[in-house]
């Protein structure tokens, strides 16, 4: 169901808790092992192992996940501990926080994305004891000899 990667292939609970096509729910749900959603979802959703949005699945959600793939709609930001994948045909809009991502051609994505662990590296400072180079503009003409300027 997920990629070859080890680290989204762990085993977890082997549970597999799942919204049908045409289940609504509404709520905060925390579960273990994989969560799939096919219908519609609204609320939070925390820390499954995998989540994974069907082509016809619809969350309105703010969503704290392990790994997860989005075939379908969701509204909100979402933070995965390894992985999101973004599949063809998915619509995202919120922000995404990750370390690692997949865009497949043919993703809507409205929003924000951090990706990395830790803080964002700043330019190293300039080197005060250095001289700054400038260049000033040559005039070239074309009726005196090269070496003589005007």
């Amino acid at each position: 169901m997920f990629s070859k990667d080890a680290d989204t292939n762990s085993g977890g609970s082997g549970q597999t808790s799942i919204i049908a096509k045409g289940c609504k729910f509404e709520g905060t749900v925390a579960i273990q092992g994989t969560f799939r959603i096919e219908g519609e979802f609204k609320g939070d959703i925390g820390v499954p192992e995998n989540m994974v949005i069907g082509k016809s699945g619809v969350v309105n959600a703010a969503c704290k996940v392990k790994n997860a793939i989005i075939g379908g709609e969701l509204y909100g930001n979402i933070e995965a501990e390894n992985k999101i994948e973004l599949q063809s045909g998915s619509r995202v809009e919120g922000d995404i926080k990750t370390k690692r991502l997949v865009i497949d051609e043919g993703v809507f994505f409205e929003g924000n994305c951090s990706m990395g662990g830790g803080q964002r590296k700043s330019a190293p400072p300039a080197d005060a004891s250095k001289p700054i180079a400038t260049a000033t503009p040559r005039e070239h003409n074309t009726n005196q000899p090269a070496g003589v300027n005007k």
